[in-house]
């Protein structure tokens, strides 16, 4: 099964999410919810999350946009949703809050999260 899920830096969070430097209330750029997987490469539960990650990217194909963010590269994007603790998963809908969620949720947590907080059906 091929990789789904897209790396994101900080900048390239700037150009397809928000552009937060430039101040002022949430406002999502993209055209489809998104999924953040906040990561580290030496995180158990973050390696184990990947393939669920990958499986969902997938079967979500074209409906929702599924990123990953390695914070000790990409610090400045984890301070800035104060991640203290890997994985963290940040639900972007198209419309309202996101929706910040910790550690390495199971498969039918995030068909809920998708269904109830992004609004997306399969």
């Amino acid at each position: 099964m091929a990789n789904m899920t897209q790396t994101l830096t900080t900048d390239g969070f700037k150009q397809k999410i928000f552009d937060y430097t430039k101040g002022g209330e949430w406002s999502f750029k993209g055209d489809r919810p998104v999924i953040i997987d906040f990561y580290a490469t030496w995180c158990g539960p973050c390696k184990r999350l990947a393939p669920v990650l990958d499986e969902l990217a997938q079967e979500y194909d074209g409906k929702v946009d599924i990123f990953k963010v390695d914070t000790d590269q990409e610090q400045e994007l984890a301070g800035l949703f104060e991640i203290r603790s890997v994985p963290s998963i940040l639900f972007i809908p198209k419309s309202g809050a996101p929706q910040m969620a910790a550690g390495a949720l199971p498969k039918d947590v995030f068909y809920s999260a998708i269904k109830d907080v992004l609004g997306c059906e399969k």
